[in-house]
């Protein structure tokens, strides 16, 4: 029998700039299909630029997802909910390059050890469980606008799962530099947003209720009709929970991100920046927003406060125990006079001491965690590919 002659299929060449990818989306695309599309076992060897493409992408699926949720708030207190709304529609190109590139790691094995791989695939998982779920959640309860439902929680759950994997994907691979220390700030930037989104119902919620009460509502009349033939009344969907959640869920759950953020990434100033690019982000979301006609919110400033005595205390090496309290005791002392000109939901003062001792434990526990031989152990790559190749030689 003839022995066949023909040269093996080769991958098509590079297109050599990223301006001609562009120009040729179809080229590029079959050039990544054939370059990257191999099975292959997380850890495996990944060079630097790769490495960089891939999280790039990351960092743009989470951007989409970001632009999408901020609209989608806006949009629910002047509209009634539409699965189909523009800010929903956004928000899933976001997802949808999230869930790409969570095959692409599972079959490649590109940038990720097996932890980060099985991270990512549980974070879409709850992400797209919770989809359903939440529809399902609003047809049965009607309005339900609320950002602190169980079925967003599961929204929110997923999302941080997600960037928990990506974020240990990066910090192993990435080699040594400024780069290295960029990207994490980015996702970092998008783990704090998600943390603290649910605290957006109150702080677009108060301006809303002061609207409403004044007579100059910026709700359609549709939603207040549909709300009052469910028997709620604007305060009940404005201002949804108790006036301890806002503070409570900013310190507890957002600051306590910051305090992770500044010593994972390590830079003095880290969360710092992390929270003076979120409200930045949030203030020209302000704008595009209430030029568009949508309703605006107040803005959390005084996580500011909260992110610069994080970066202080961490540098100067405070215990937790002691720093979490006296962080808590600024923010509320910052926070007085911002509720009473209105520019910050309804505070409970009382919140203020179980709130402190609150964040001290959890702080505490993060040092604790911070010097455990588990985190060390936790650092090192978890390679099957590695591991395989070890035992062919």
């Amino acid at each position: 029998m003839p022995v066949s002659t023909a040269p093996a299929p080769t991958a098509p060449s590079a297109l050599g700039t990223l301006r001609a990818g562009l120009v040729h989306p179809v080229a590029l695309l079959r050039w990544l299909w054939a370059a990257y599309m191999t099975p292959g076992r997380p850890g495996r060897p990944t060079d630097q630029t790769e490495l960089r493409w891939i999280y790039t992408a990351w960092l743009g699926a989470f951007l989409l997802k970001m632009l999408g949720s901020s609209w989608d708030v806006s949009w629910h207190f002047m509209w009634l909910r539409d699965d189909l709304a523009p800010p929903h529609l956004l928000n899933t190109v976001g997802t949808a390059a999230v869930v790409v590139l969570v095959l692409f790691h599972s079959y490649s094995g590109y940038g990720v050890d097996r932890r980060a791989l099985r991270l990512m695939q549980a974070g879409i998982g709850t992400f797209l469980i919770a989809i359903p779920v939440d529809i399902l959640n609003h047809r049965i309860n009607g309005l339900d606008i609320t950002s602190w439902s169980p079925s967003h929680a599961l929204l929110y759950i997923g999302t941080a799962i997600m960037l928990a994997g990506a974020l240990r994907g990066w910090w192993l691979y990435a080699a040594p530099g400024r780069i290295r220390e960029l990207v994490p700030l980015g996702l970092w930037l998008f783990f704090v947003e998600n943390v603290v989104f649910p605290n957006q119902h109150q702080e677009y919620g108060v301006l809303s209720l002061e609207a409403y009460n004044a007579g100059r509502t910026t709700a359609e009349p549709s939603l207040l009709d549909f709300a009052a033939s469910q028997g709620q009344t604007p305060t009940m969907f404005m201002l949804p929970v108790p006036s301890w959640v806002h503070p409570a869920w900013l310190i507890c759950a957002g600051l306590l991100s910051l305090v992770v953020a500044r010593k994972m990434v390590g830079l003095r100033w880290t969360a710092t920046v992390v929270a003076v690019v979120y409200l930045g982000y949030r203030g020209v979301m302000w704008l595009g927003l209430v030029a568009m006609g949508f309703p605006p919110s107040v803005l959390p400033v005084v996580l500011i406060l909260g992110a610069v005595l994080i970066d202080l205390a961490v540098t100067a090496r405070v215990p937790g125990w002691l720093a979490g309290a006296a962080v808590t005791a600024a923010v509320y002392g910052m926070a007085f006079p911002l509720e009473s000109l209105g520019l910050l939901p309804p505070w409970n003062w009382w919140s203020a001491l179980p709130v402190a001792v609150g964040f001290a434990v959890l702080w505490a526990l993060v040092d604790l965690v911070g010097r455990s031989a588990w985190l060390a152990r936790w650092r090192a790559a978890d390679e099957p590919a590695a591991v395989a190749e070890t035992a062919a030689v």
